[in-house]
């Protein structure tokens, strides 16, 4: 698929505070929402994932929320950005909706001989 689709690379500059701890980046909506923030966030997801050697090319990540304000464009920003990044598989809950649970429960799903490297849950919650 990313083959057939355009990879456009944008030129970004740090966000000041942008620095996620052990349960992810706790921000205001206003933040996500400004040009880029998403963006580099995820990217530097990304970076890390390929420092670590997870098997991102070719491989299978989870996206979804819990429906909060912007999870919609949130989840196609990074289903676009995984694609770009050779990722073959993004399972995404109905309208991009999963809970906290789920998605866990969905990265450890090993059936079916597809095994998710990761995932990006778009929540607020503490579980």
């Amino acid at each position: 698929m990313a083959d057939q689709l355009a990879v456009e690379v944008k030129e970004t500059k740090p966000f000041d505070g942008q620095k996620p701890g052990t349960s992810g980046l706790r921000k205001k909506t206003k933040l996500f929402m400004q040009t880029n923030y998403l963006e580099n966030f995820v990217q530097s997801t990304f970076n890390a994932l390929l420092e670590a050697q997870a098997p991102v090319e070719g491989g299978t990540i989870v996206v979804s929320g819990d429906g909060r304000f912007h999870n919609s464009t949130a989840v196609q920003t990074i289903v676009k950005m995984a694609v770009a990044h050779k990722v073959r598989r993004v399972w995404i809950g109905s309208n991009g909706l999963l809970s906290t649970p789920a998605v866990s429960a969905v990265i450890r799903e090993r059936g079916g001989g597809f095994q998710a490297f990761g995932g990006v849950i778009l929540t607020a919650s503490h579980s």
